[in-house]
C-alpha cells in the first residue's frame, strides 16, 4: 500500500497507517477488534430498535398467534388418520382437511404482514445508523479528515452498515418466529408423546455449543473482511478520482495500481470463501443429525416395547413436527452464527459513533448576528499544534493580534510558517490548545457553529466544487438566493461572462471537483460563493493564487471593493496583493517576528523586506 499512499494518499493528508493510529484504542487494539462488554453491546444494539417497539410488538404478537395456530396441524393430521381415514368418517375428514387448509391460509397471510413490517422497521434502523454516522462525521474537526483516508470513511457508511442489512432487517423477526415455532412444536411433541420428545431433544445443546464456536470464527473473519474492504474502497476513491487518474497516468503506474487492486480483491474473495466455509462441516453434521431423527422415530415405533402404546397417527404427526422443527432450529443456529459475525460490523460502526468531538458547540451557545457584527477580531496568546496527545511542538505560538473592525490585515511568511493555520483558527476549523480568539469580544468557542459560519467567510487556496451545475454550486452558499443574486455574485468574482458563454450557462455541470474548469475559474467560483454568503469577516487564503496577473489585478480590485466595511484577513504569497493592508503580520516558524505597514516593514530591512525582494525576482511557490 505504501507506493500509492505516498502519492495520492499524501494529497488527502494521510496514508492508511495514519488513520489506523488515529482510531487505535488506548489498550492497543486496532479498529474492529474491540472487545466491549457483551451485555453493554447487546443493550446498545437493542436500543436501535426501541423507537419501533410498537410495530415490533405487533409483529411479535402475529408470530405467536401464527405459531400457535400452525401447531394445530399435527393434531388435525393425527385425527384425520386415526379417526377420519381408518374409521371412514368422511364428514369429520372433510372438516379436518378444511381446518388444515384454513391454518395454511392464516399462517401465510400473517407471514406476509410480518415480512412487510419487519423489513420496514429494519430499513428504518439502517437509515438511522447511516444518518447517525454521517451526522457524527459532520461534527468532526478538519484534523480528523486530514488523518483519515476518504475511502475508510466511505467504507464505514457503505460496507459496514450495508453489511448489516440482512441481520437488521430480518434477524429479529427470524429469531422470534423460529423460537416461537420451536417452543410451540416442542409443546406439541410433548403432548403427542413425551418419550419421543425427550429422544428428539437430546442433540440440541451440543448443536448450540458448536454453533457458538462457528460464530466466533466468523466474527474474526468478518473483522478482517471489513478492514480489507476499507482498504479497497480507499484505493478506488483515490486512484479513480480525477487527481488519481492523472497521477497514475503521468507516472506510468496505471498497471501497478490495477495489479494492486486485483491483489486486494483476490484477498477479499478468499476471505469471503473462508467465512462462508467456516464451520460448514459442523453445521452439515448438525443438519444430518436432525434430518435422521424421523428415521429413528419410525424404528422406535416398530419396536415391541413401544408399539402397543403409540398409534400410526401419532407417529406421522410426530415426524411431521420433527420435520417442521428441523428448519427453525437450523435457522436459529445459522442466525446465531450470523449475529456473532455481525458484531464485528457493529463494533466498527459504534467506533465511529463514539469518536470524541474535539470541536463541540457550547452548551448555551451565543448566536452571532452577522448584520450586527462590528468585526473586531482578536488573537489572545494563541498557540496551536497539529500533534496529538498533548504534544507541544507548536505550529503557531503565542500569537497576539488585534484586527480592527473594517480593516485589512495581511499574514505573510515562508511556506510552513503557519499562515493558513491562523486563518482556519478564526473559522474554528481547528481549536487552539492555548489562548482564545474573539469576534467583537465573544470567544468563538462560545458562539454557535452556524452563526460563526455565517459570520466568517473563508476562500481557501484548495477550492472544492460538487459534481453539480454551476448554479447549484454557487447556491450551496445560500440556498435561498435568487438567480439574480447568484449572477451578481458571479459578476463580482469576474466569472459571469465565462459562465454565460457556455452552451448551458449556469446549468453547466462542473464535473468532479470542478475539473471542467481551470484552477483560476474554480477559485473565482469559490469567491462568488463567499460573496453570495456576504459574511462580515473574510478570510482570504491565497484566494487569487491560481489566477494570471491580469485577472488577479482585476479580481483584486473587486475584492478590495468587497472588503470595504468588512474585516478582512488575507493570507498571501504574492506580496504585491497586500501592500495596501493597514497591518501586515510576518510569521516565521509559527511566531510573529514583524508587524506594521508595507512601508514600515521595508524600512526595517527584516524578513518582510527579504521576502519582497525575492518576490520581485520570482514568484514564491506554495504556502502552508
Amino acid at each position: 500500500m505504501g507506493m500509492f499512499n505516498s502519492g495520492i494518499g499524501a494529497m488527502h493528508g494521510s496514508g492508511g497507517s495514519g488513520a489506523m493510529r488515529q482510531l487505535r484504542r488506548p489498550d492497543g487494539k486496532p479498529p474492529g477488534l474491540m472487545d466491549p462488554s457483551r451485555r453493554r453491546e447487546g443493550r446498545r444494539i437493542l436500543a436501535l430498535f426501541r423507537p419501533y417497539r410498537v410495530r415490533l410488538g405487533v409483529v411479535l404478537a402475529m408470530i405467536i398467534v401464527s405459531a400457535a395456530v400452525s401447531m394445530l396441524n399435527p393434531f388435525l393430521l393425527r385425527a384425520a388418520l386415526d379417526d377420519g381415514i381408518f374409521k371412514h368418517e368422511d364428514v369429520l375428514l372433510t372438516e379436518l382437511v378444511l381446518g388444515m387448509i384454513g391454518v395454511a391460509i392464516f399462517s401465510n397471510a400473517t407471514s406476509v404482514w410480518q415480512t412487510y413490517i419487519s423489513n420496514q422497521v429494519g430499513q428504518q434502523v439502517m437509515h438511522d445508523l447511516r444518518a447517525a454516522v454521517y451526522h457524527r462525521l459532520q461534527r468532526m474537526s478538519l484534523a480528523f479528515f486530514t488523518r483519515t483516508r476518504t475511502g475508510e470513511v466511505q467504507s464505514r457508511i457503505a460496507n459496514d452498515i450495508g453489511g448489516l442489512d440482512d441481520v437488521i432487517t430480518s434477524t429479529a423477526t427470524t429469531i422470534a418466529q423460529n423460537a416461537t415455532t420451536v417452543v410451540a412444536a416442542l409443546v406439541a411433541m410433548c403432548l403427542l408423546d413425551l418419550r419421543l420428545a425427550a429422544i428428539s431433544l437430546v442433540f440440541v445443546p451440543p448443536s448450540v455449543w458448536m454453533t457458538r464456536r462457528v460464530g466466533k470464527v466468523r466474527r474474526r473473519l468478518t473483522t478482517e473482511q471489513q478492514r480489507r474492504l476499507a482498504d479497497l474502497t480507499a484505493l478506488v476513491a483515490e486512484s479513480l478520482s480525477v487527481s488519481g487518474i492523472m497521477l497514475g497516468k503521468t507516472m506510468g503506474r496505471g498497471g501497478d495500481l490495477a495489479d494492486r487492486f486485483t491483489d486486494e480483491s483476490k484477498e477479499i474473495a478468499d476471505l469471503e470463501v473462508r467465512s462462508r466455509m467456516a464451520g460448514r462441516w459442523l453445521m452439515a453434521t448438525i443438519q444430518f443429525v436432525f434430518a435422521a431423527q424421523p428415521a429413528v422415530i419410525y424404528w422406535l415405533a416398530g419396536q415391541t416395547f413401544v408399539a402397543h402404546t403409540i398409534t400410526i397417527g401419532t407417529v406421522v404427526a410426530f415426524t411431521t413436527l420433527q420435520t417442521r422443527l428441523l428448519f427453525p432450529i437450523q435457522s436459529l443456529l445459522g442466525v446465531g452464527a450470523s449475529v456473532e459475525a455481525s458484531l464485528a460490523l457493529f463494533d466498527r460502526i459504534f467506533e465511529y459513533l463514539d469518536l470524541p468531538i474535539d470541536i463541540a458547540e457550547a452548551d448555551n451557545p451565543i448566536e452571532l448576528m452577522p448584520e450586527n457584527i462590528v468585526g473586531e477580531v482578536r488573537f489572545e496568546d494563541v498557540s496551536f499544534s497539529y500533534g496529538v496527545n498533548g504534544e507541544t511542538s507548536w505550529n503557531v505560538r503565542d500569537i497576539e493580534i488585534v484586527v480592527p473592525p473594517g480593516t485589512r490585515t495581511a499574514i505573510v511568511g515562508e511556506t510552513g510558517a503557519g499562515k493558513t493555520t491562523l486563518g482556519y483558527l478564526v473559522a474554528r476549523l481547528y481549536e487552539p490548545q492555548r489562548g482564545r480568539i474573539t469576534i467583537d469580544g465573544v470567544d468563538i468557542r462560545e458562539a454557535s457553529l452556524a452563526s460563526l459560519a455565517a459570520t466568517v467567510g473563508v476562500v481557501s487556496q484548495e477550492t472544492y466544487l460538487f459534481h453539480a451545475t454551476v448554479r447549484e454550486n454557487l447556491r450551496f452558499a445560500r440556498p435561498d438566493a435568487s438567480d439574480e443574486e447568484i449572477e451578481e455574485a458571479a459578476r463580482t468574482a469576474r466569472i459571469h461572462e465565462l459562465i454565460t458563454s457556455l452552451p448551458e450557462g449556469y446549468d453547466t455541470i462542473v464535473g468532479e471537483r470542478g475539473y471542467r474548469f481551470s484552477g483560476g475559474e474554480q477559485q473565482r467560483m469559490a469567491i462568488a460563493r463567499t460573496v453570495l454568503r456576504n459574511p462580515p469577516v473574510l478570510v482570504l487564503d491565497e484566494a487569487t493564487s491560481a489566477l494570471d496577473t491580469k485577472t488577479e489585478a482585476a479580481l483584486q480590485a473587486e475584492l478590495d471593493r468587497l472588503a470595504e466595511g468588512r474585516t478582512t484577513i488575507t493570507i498571501a504569497h504574492r506580496l504585491s496583493t497586500v501592500r495596501d493592508a493597514e497591518q501586515i503580520i510576518v510569521l516565521d516558524q509559527g511566531a510573529i517576528v514583524e508587524r506594521g505597514t508595507h512601508e514600515e516593514l521595508l524600512e526595517r530591512g527584516g524578513l518582510y523586506s527579504s521576502l519582497v525582494r525575492r518576490d520581485v525576482v520570482s514568484e514564491p511557490v506554495g504556502s502552508q
